[in-house]
């Protein structure tokens, strides 16, 4: 079996070193980048897995660096490396397109752990029989991360889809907030719940192709998507 591939832009050599060192002790092939600009080349260069970014860095920042890399694949998981703790830029990152982000300092164990997660769900796409759901006059195909509305197609990223899905398997019930946490991204709390609004936004986006559906929010309870 072939080497899950990382693509890690970090600036702190010593934190990269590290990081490398032990992500290459747990068997994937690792490719550092020093700044965001030399990571997008090498990005556009070479088929990535996985992606690990740091938010601060020189001459392309990780926020600027995981729109480029959306405009390039909306599978790829990506994760900030950042020693940010504020929620507004852990909102921002969610925005800008990321799948996860753990804050420094942290431990290699719980990364490893939290890439693993998203790598095993790349491997069973890629492996299942394709799914897919009747939403109104919208097609939504899970496996895809696409959207067919006629001669339309919206992309999207593996969160929304897994956020989506979640909704699509139930049409017309209102949904907790905590179940939808639990279930999508496996913990309730509050960053998450934030988090959560951000992807709710976009997938109301994404949908408003077909005017008969609505994902309602449920003040004080959850959400609903709504098929007429």
């Amino acid at each position: 079996m072939s080497k899950a591939k990382v693509l890690l832009a970090e600036d702190d050599m010593a934190l990269s070193f590290v990081i490398k060192d032990n992500l290459q002790d747990a068997g994937y092939e690792v490719t550092h980048c020093a700044d965001g600009e030399a990571a997008w080349q090498q990005f556009q260069k070479k088929e990535f897995d996985i992606c690990l970014l740091d938010v601060n860095m020189p001459v392309r920042d990780g926020f600027s660096l995981a729109k480029k890399i959306r405009q390039l694949s909306d599978v790829v998981p990506i994760f900030f490396i950042t020693a940010k703790s504020l929620e507004e830029d852990k909102i921002k990152g969610f925005e800008t397109g990321a799948d996860d982000y753990i804050t420094k300092p942290f431990s290699i164990q719980e990364l490893l752990l939290r890439m693993e997660v998203f790598l095993r769900r790349t491997k069973k796409l890629q492996a299942d029989a394709v799914e897919e759901f009747k939403i109104g006059h919208l097609k939504f195909a899970y496996n895809e991360l696409k959207i067919y509305g006629g001669s339309a197609v919206v992309s999207l990223t593996q969160r929304e889809a897994d956020l989506l899905k979640f909704f699509a398997l139930h049409p017309n019930k209102i949904l907790k907030r905590e179940e939808v946490l639990l279930n999508v991204w496996g913990k309730d709390d509050y960053f998450l719940g934030r988090s959560m609004d951000v992807f709710i936004t976009k997938l109301r986006k994404h949908l408003k192709a077909d005017p008969a559906i609505a994902l309602e929010t449920i003040h004080g309870v959850g959400f609903r998507l709504q098929v007429g």
